[in-house]
């Protein structure tokens, strides 16, 4: 009669991890159950957290933090092995950075002519961003698509041509037009496309419901549906679509939400762990010969 309570008080109760546990608005999340034998229910921020197993008593899900969500202390509560687990997530303020950009007004403003083009695109990246969830295609940390300074940061706050509002969902990586752009991690193709905003696009999917999207590529070296691995290259850096210059546009999605791409660069997936999320804008990085770009996302 009291082998089951034995072996459930030597197993240990579950827990809750958060990697990290200190961050920025826009940041990915990665929780860690463990000492449960069956998938967690849980939500972080309003959304739904999808778990896959890493071991016999062990979960992972990625969540993504909402942009608009403000600084201070959040609660995290998952049910796991019949208990209910919480633990709190700091949220530091971002320091997001603000900027007047001008680009090609039909960019800006359409022409009628390109209206079904944009809605094709829309619909090929909405089949690309509806994969069925499954466990991580890759396993140890992410890694840059290329190294080199950044002239645009996540979140930086836009301005359009004086008139048009624009939130920055990801990184611009500077380069010459023709640079190596790689894999930063292994996954599958799910577009590879020449679309009006955002160019010469691959958008690879790694499963855990996490894609990194590559866009204004000058040329395009993979095609739909193959697989990749980390730090295969996609294509070469360029101008194409809605940019001010040759630069890579590199986003990071993940639950339906574009994510700081520097948030998953500090993930550790191996050891569960991450450095906490400091406040306040980030350190400068040089800046390249030509003026920083846009895009939609």
């Amino acid at each position: 009669m009291l082998a089951p309570l034995l072996v459930a008080l030597l197993a240990g109760a579950p827990s809750l991890d958060l990697v990290p546990s200190t961050v920025r608005p826009g940041d990915v999340v990665l929780l860690r159950v463990t000492g449960a034998a069956a998938v967690p229910r849980g939500s972080l921020a309003g959304r739904t957290l999808a778990f896959w197993r890493t071991g016999e008593e062990e979960w992972r899900a990625l969540a993504p933090l909402p942009i608009e969500t403000p600084p201070g202390d959040m609660a995290v509560r998952v049910q796991a092995a019949g208990t209910a687990l919480a633990t709190g997530l700091a949220v530091v303020e971002p320091g997001f950075t603000h900027h007047a950009i001008t680009v090609d007004r039909r960019f800006v403003e359409p022409p009628r002519s390109v209206k079904r083009r944009i809605a094709a695109d829309h619909k090929a990246f909405a089949r690309a961003f509806a994969q069925p969830f499954a466990p991580p295609l890759f396993q140890g940390a992410f890694d840059w698509p290329r190294r080199a300074p950044t002239s645009g940061r996540y979140g930086d706050q836009r301005v359009l041509n004086g008139k048009v509002a624009s939130v920055h969902y990801g990184l611009d990586i500077t380069g010459p037009r023709g640079a190596p752009v790689a894999a930063a991690n292994d996954g599958q193709v799910v577009i590879a496309r020449d679309a009006y905003f955002s160019g010469n696009t691959v958008v690879v999917w790694h499963g855990a419901d996490l894609y990194t999207a590559y866009f204004h590529l000058d040329r395009i070296a993979v095609r739909d549906g193959q697989r990749v691995r980390k730090g295969e290259v996609l294509g070469e850096l360029g101008a194409t679509g809605r940019a001010t210059g040759p630069h890579l546009h590199w986003g990071v999605k993940v639950g339906g939400l574009y994510v700081d791409p520097e948030s998953l660069l500090g993930i550790d997936f191996g050891a569960a762990s991450a450095p906490p999320r400091q406040a306040g804008p980030p350190a400068e990085t040089p800046e390249p010969a030509t003026s920083p770009a846009s895009t939609t996302e």
